[in-house]
């Protein structure tokens, strides 16, 4: 719902309703990961996408009519047997989408969730898709850190709930949890999907370089809230980074440090060190690789990546720190200019995220999408 949440509020906001459409759950090659979502407005306007194209269609269909009858719907898209060129995913996929209505009635909080999100507090909506009583499928419970609004009928059903959507918000995760219909765990009968919007992933680029550049502009297309840091002021500068959300000019370790006391560092972190000098890459990656992060990289010639690891051992940093970190940067595409060295740190960085190998899909057998 992030990539519409705009566009779903202002409607909401004057008063109209949408159908929304929302995939909660995939399985194979699936083009669009939980969460994505696609609007039906009342003049007949789509916004957004569930599928890439593939299922579009009828997910309009379903929103117009859940417009009319205000009743929520799941439905699951995939290749028919008989005519692969049916309504479904002629990419082998399979996506489970739930439609409803949206509208101040039907969503009272949708309000407060969008200030979260825009405020990058963490916040959970948790959804009944299926219950053997109708009546509960499309209630709702929203999940904080600290605090939680509504419920979903029981009070054993919310913590149960509450719970693991915590779980999963801490992880950055979306998805489907099966409960029996009071709560229980191990039951059936009673699926909810705990849409999560956490804040953005932070990607941290050291050194003010070209490549930099390019990787900032990478980074933010990639959905990362990057900050460029760099101890020289002179380069170090909003005019030579435009677009960037945070431009610092302080010594890459200290700056790092700080965050990492403050708490703005965690697990989905990406750090890359693009300096190729000793005096900033060693201090920096030192306090990198001491911390529990998605990603550490850092560029140079397989001599400056040599000298750099004698230099880091002589700093205390283990062997299992070191196999941490991907240095040279990137995977091997060929790249030679800022852009496309660029790409090459984005595929490992994406290859690393989900276990992919790197090599080309025509030499494989086998799904195409990897599963984290």
């Amino acid at each position: 719902m992030r990539d519409v949440l705009d566009e779903l509020t202002k409607r909401w906001e004057a008063g109209e309703s949408v159908g929304l459409g929302t995939v909660v759950a995939t399985f194979r090659s699936a083009p669009r990961q939980p969460g994505a979502a696609m609007l039906v407005t009342q003049d007949g306007e789509a916004v957004g996408s569930v599928s890439g194209g593939c299922v579009e269609g009828a997910v309009y269909e379903e929103g117009t009519g859940v417009l009319d009858s205000g009743e929520p719907v799941l439905r699951r898209y995939g290749v028919s047997d008989d005519d692969a060129f049916a309504v479904g995913l002629t990419c082998g996929g399979i996506l489970d989408i739930f439609v409803e209505k949206v509208d101040r009635e039907t969503f009272p909080e949708l309000d407060e969730v969008a200030a979260s999100v825009r405020a990058e507090e963490p916040v959970a909506v948790a959804t009944v898709l299926e219950h053997p009583e109708e009546s509960k499928i499309g209630t709702r419970l929203l999940i904080w850190r600290e605090r939680v609004r509504g419920s979903l009928g029981a009070e054993r059903v919310d913590d149960a709930v509450v719970d693991d959507a915590r779980g999963m918000l801490a992880s950055g995760r979306s998805g489907v949890i099966e409960y029996g219909p009071e709560g229980q765990r191990r039951g059936e009968g009673m699926r909810v999907f705990v849409n999560s919007f956490e804040p953005p992933p932070r990607m941290l680029v050291f050194g003010a370089i070209d490549f930099a550049a390019a990787m900032a502009r990478m980074g933010g297309f990639l959905g990362y809230r990057v900050t460029v840091c760099d101890a020289r002021p002179v380069f170090a500068t909003t005019s030579r980074f435009p677009g960037v959300d945070e431009v610092v000019v302080d010594w890459p370790h200290r700056y790092l440090a700080n965050e990492s006391e403050a708490g703005r560092i965690d697990e989905r972190t990406a750090i890359m060190v693009l300096t190729h000098d000793p005096k900033f890459d060693v201090p920096v990656l030192k306090q990198a690789l001491a911390l529990d992060v998605g990603y550490v990289g850092a560029m140079g010639s397989r001599r400056t990546h040599e000298d750099r690891l004698q230099r880091l051992r002589e700093e205390g940093v283990t062997e299992e720190q070191l196999a941490e970190l991907c240095s040279p940067i990137g995977l091997d595409l060929g790249a030679r200019t800022p852009e496309e060295t660029a790409v090459s740190i984005a595929a490992e960085l994406t290859a690393l995220r989900w276990g992919g190998r790197g090599v080309r899909l025509a030499e494989l057998d086998g799904p195409i999408h990897h599963h984290s």
